[in-house]
């Protein structure tokens, strides 16, 4: 068995136009609610302080090998060069919340890296060592010729940046004119041929 039942718009209210503003009633709450939340993100936005955007601060270093000098001082040297970019980085840039260094040294042509240290602002300020957050590369030691003396290691032709002296230009003989003064000879006066 089913029922039919008809439902007037309004029991309470019988008037049309009364019938239509009730149903406009209903609609305005939902449009109040979409559109009131835009204003209201707006302000919070406002109100609220900004998140700061870190990053990490990327360094690459070179140094030279200097003469005569072994891979310990080599190794010293490119710690305290650490070192000073880390202390350098964190001091210039506020934004910066970890730095990340790699220190490569040239040695007879070749190019390796000795040495690289990550480290946090606060692991930095509670300790700057640069011994406590490096980490060290083992294979540079021979990568760079460190174990074998100089003379054992491989010698690069000297780079030439200076351009060879130019040649005069040669002039064709003159018919009738006096030859040239001629070049010195190969064997000096003093010298018998």
């Amino acid at each position: 068995m089913t029922r039919n039942v008809v439902y007037q718009r309004s029991s309470i209210i019988p008037f049309l136009f009364i019938s239509q503003i009730a149903q406009r009633i209903r609609i305005f709450p939902l449009i109040f609610l979409l559109l009131s939340t835009v204003p209201v993100w707006f302000a919070a936005e406002i109100m609220s302080s900004q998140i700061v955007r870190a990053y990490t601060a990327r360094v690459d270093l070179i140094i030279d090998r200097l003469p005569d000098e072994n891979y310990e001082t080599t190794l010293r040297r490119a710690e305290a060069t650490a070192r000073a970019a880390a202390q350098r980085s964190f001091d210039q840039d506020i934004l910066a919340t970890d730095v990340s260094i790699i220190v490569s040294v040239q040695s007879y042509g070749a190019i390796a890296p000795i040495l690289s240290l990550e480290v946090s602002r606060p692991q930095w300020r509670s300790r700057p060592d640069t011994q406590r957050w490096a980490t060290y590369f083992k294979t540079a030691r021979s990568l760079l010729f460190f174990e074998k003396t100089p003379t054992n290691s491989p010698t690069l032709a000297p780079i030439n940046t200076v351009a060879p002296p130019a040649q005069p230009a040669k002039t064709p003989p003159v018919p009738g004119a006096a030859p040239p003064p001629s070049e010195p000879s190969a064997n000096p006066a003093n010298q018998p041929q």
